[in-house]
């Protein structure tokens, strides 16, 4: 099968300690949702994994606060989040869906596709990506 630029993956990058957790996450979820835990693994075994220190600043990680745009005009702010921590309402949107599996890795400019609930395709680009914390 062709690939073409449109559904090139772009390359990803993700701190280790994350990378570890979230990789236990996904495969805990495989029984519950298995097409957004497949997904995130996915994506976890084609990122490149680094050290926090070594991780690019616009590179979105658990716990940023990113801001993109998708090909619909839709354009929306939120930070990532592991599952417990989600809340829409605030603007916290886990891992563990579709739109958060496919944000994470990425950073300033890259775009990507992802599939909503409805299994419509849509196409996200990184606009602005804030880290986490840590406190």
């Amino acid at each position: 099968m062709a690939t073409t630029a449109r559904n090139k993956l772009p390359a990803i990058i993700i701190n280790a300690e994350d990378h570890k957790r979230l990789t236990a996450l996904a495969s805990s979820a495989l029984d519950r949702i298995p097409e957004v835990a497949e997904a995130l693994l996915s994506e976890l075994e084609r990122a490149r994994i680094a050290a926090p220190a070594k991780l690019p600043a616009d590179s979105v990680q658990m716990g940023s606060t990113v801001a993109f745009e998708a090909d619909n005009g839709f354009a929306k702010q939120v930070t990532l989040v592991y599952p417990g921590e989600a809340d829409i309402e605030a603007g916290r949107i886990s891992v563990l869906t579709p739109i958060g599996a496919a944000l994470i890795g990425l950073s300033v400019g890259q775009s990507i596709d992802w599939h909503d609930r409805s299994g419509k395709v849509h196409r996200m680009t990184i606009r602005s990506v804030t880290s986490a914390e840590k406190v």
